[in-house]
């Protein structure tokens, strides 16, 4: 198999509601990331019912629509295949994945917080979601 035709990577975001900071990763990875190359989940060790729709207001500013998201579980089968473990803030509820290459990001959970705030996070995530594309030769051409 060539680089041309190999799978995309697959990079998963976890935190534990799935309904902020690792919904927010996702879909920036959406964003700067070349799908043929790597494709981001997310999901969160006990999930939310809902996107925080702090999180969904602050992610439509940049363009990126997360209203239509329902947080997941993060599962085996979830998780299989799965070569980047981004772990978000989530401590000792921290999901472990086989084989996976893991990261943590120590950030703050936007829930409930004042719209500075979430935007704070956001950009911050933002900025680690480029970095992360851009090491890896994920970005778009």
């Amino acid at each position: 198999m060539t680089a041309e035709t190999a799978a995309p990577v697959r990079v998963l975001f976890a935190c534990i509601h799935n309904a902020g900071r690792s919904q927010m990763a996702a879909g920036f990875f959406a964003q700067l990331a070349d799908p043929a190359r790597a494709v981001a989940l997310s999901a969160g060790t006990d999930p939310a019912p809902r996107v925080h729709p702090e999180v969904v207001v602050a992610m439509r500013e940049c363009g990126v629509e997360l209203a239509h998201r329902t947080p997941q579980r993060l599962t085996a089968e979830r998780a299989a295949g799965v070569r980047w473990l981004v772990t978000m803030g989530c401590g000792e509820a921290c999901p472990f994945v086989p084989g996976a290459r893991i990261e943590d990001w120590a950030l703050d959970d936007p829930a409930g917080r004042p719209p500075q705030e979430v935007r704070r996070i956001r950009d911050d995530i933002r900025a680690r979601v480029a970095a992360l594309v851009e090491r890896e030769g994920w970005a778009r051409r």
